[in-house]
């Protein structure tokens, strides 16, 4: 485990989570993906619905439109940097698209979105056999024990 990550336990029994996933960098993607299944299954969370959708970029306006028919939202994808400055765009937006989403509908969002400079530290990130970082579980798991830190807030 890298250091400095939390060790984060939470119920979420009963909970109705939807994974929205990108679909370019196959392996790195499948691997998000399970780790976002495992966190969610080890939270208790059974209701778990996967949408996928192309790219990055399209993780936003997913996001939107599911997120208040479920508790939360995992938003998993992964942008390689490459020679012209796509990258910077893409990331930039949709790290503002999925914290819009998050603010404006009151619904959690865990960010699973990698943004590597090059193909190994996606590879280092996704959860896979000889990986030193599971970005899929932990954003699943900061999804889902946000939920439960709002609805102790609730007044």
């Amino acid at each position: 485990m890298k250091q400095g990550v939390p060790t984060i336990q939470v119920d979420g029994r009963g909970l109705r989570v939807v994974v929205v996933a990108s679909s370019w960098h196959a392996t790195v993607m499948d691997g998000l993906i399970d780790g976002a299944r495992r966190g969610l299954a080890e939270a208790g969370v059974e209701l778990v619905k996967l949408v996928r959708v192309p790219g990055a970029f399209e993780l936003s306006v997913a996001c939107s439109r599911l997120a208040p028919s479920y508790d939360a939202v995992v938003a998993l994808g992964v942008v390689i940097r490459g020679g012209t400055p796509h990258f910077d765009y893409i990331c930039q937006a949709t790290s503002m698209g999925l914290s819009d989403v998050s603010v404006r509908t009151g619904v959690p969002v865990g960010f699973g979105v990698l943004t590597c400079d090059d193909n190994q530290q996606a590879l280092d990130r996704a959860g896979l056999e000889g990986s030193s970082e599971d970005k899929g579980h932990e954003a699943a798991i900061a999804a889902v024990a946000t939920v439960i830190t709002l609805r102790d807030l609730a007044v």
